[in-house]
């Protein structure tokens, strides 16, 4: 498809691309001439490269790193005051730090569990406020920063990252589930917005993606059956957002070699499935991820029996005060 809102020469914020998904994101928009703020907590040695790449002045787009706690509000109102110290005017905003559910915040190891880091009286799960209370925040803020100075007619972009963990339940992952849901819910819900003031809210809705968050961490690898299932790449998904932003129109991919499906506009309030194929996820009625390639984790049961066998042991949720 043309490219109707190229990327060149504009400014975005993306949270969490110090790896992953994002990074694949950053890295695109920079080759495509659009400047980035990177915020994360830190650069792993492939994102150190990209920042140092891209860290002159005198090139046409510009990297800077800002070490971002993303629960920390005041560290969220930083980072856009030196995004906009540093370029200008901000065009496109990424809320995309999230995790997955880590054994320290955790659902079937409650507050006060021996590998939890949420504590029993604090009132707080950090899975949740950093997969779903930072982006809230951080969409507030480019909502915020989009009216209070704008300089130019153009678009302004915020697009997330949800999961097919947004559509489907999962009993290894309930907090998990709820903050995609809750992803989902919130970009639907800001649709009106393109119409109104030209602020277009959207997101992706990956599968099963080749980055850090599933291939270092064992728990998580045991549902993977290599062979039966598919992974999807951070590149796949970041080519998808960078669409999501630079087109007015795209084509939905089918089947497992890329055939090419209908139009759909791109709207406020688009969500998009990216597994082996790409396609449009309906608020109503829609059939859901399950059996495409990209989609698909064989072996749930692995971490469902580790489960029951928490819940069989003595005292399972009695926090330790």
């Amino acid at each position: 498809m043309s490219i109707t809102q190229p990327v060149k020469g504009k400014t975005a914020i993306v949270t969490g691309a110090g790896s992953g998904i994002n990074l694949a994101f950053a890295t695109l928009l920079l080759a495509n001439g659009c400047n980035v703020l990177i915020a994360d907590l830190a650069l792993r040695p492939e994102a150190r490269v990209v920042v140092d790449k891209y860290s002159s002045r005198s090139g046409s787009a510009r990297a800077v790193f800002q070490k971002t706690n993303v629960t920390d509000w005041a560290q969220l109102e930083q980072m856009f005051a030196v995004a906009e110290r540093e370029f200008g005017e901000i065009d496109i905003v990424c809320p995309g730090a999230g995790v997955y559910e880590e054994h320290w915040s955790n659902f079937w190891r409650p507050p006060g569990s021996p590998e939890s880091r949420d504590t029993p009286l604090g009132g707080r799960y950090a899975l949740l406020d950093i997969n779903l209370t930072h982006p809230i925040r951080v969409t507030q803020l480019a909502i915020s920063h989009f009216l209070r100075h704008r300089k130019s007619s153009s678009r302004k972009h915020i697009i997330h990252i949800s999961s097919i963990a947004g559509q489907n339940p999962a009993l290894a992952a309930p907090i998990y589930v709820a903050t995609k849901h809750g992803i989902s819910g919130l970009v639907r819900s800001l649709g009106k917005l393109d119409g109104q003031f030209g602020i277009r809210v959207t997101a992706v809705a990956p599968g099963v993606i080749k980055t850090p968050l599933w291939t270092e961490h064992p728990e998580k690898l045991k549902m993977i059956k290599e062979g039966q299932d598919e992974w999807v790449t951070a590149e796949e998904v970041g080519e998808v957002m960078l669409a999501l932003i630079q087109q007015d129109e795209v084509n939905e991919v089918i089947g497992d070699h890329g055939g090419q499906g209908p139009l759909f506009p791109v709207q406020g309030g688009t969500i998009l499935e990216v597994s082996k194929t790409v396609r449009v996820v309906n608020a109503f009625n829609d059939p859901g991820p399950a059996g495409r390639a990209g989609n698909t984790v064989t072996d749930m049961k692995a971490v469902e029996n580790e489960i029951y066998s928490l819940l069989s042991g003595d005292g399972w949720g009695k926090a330790k005060l």
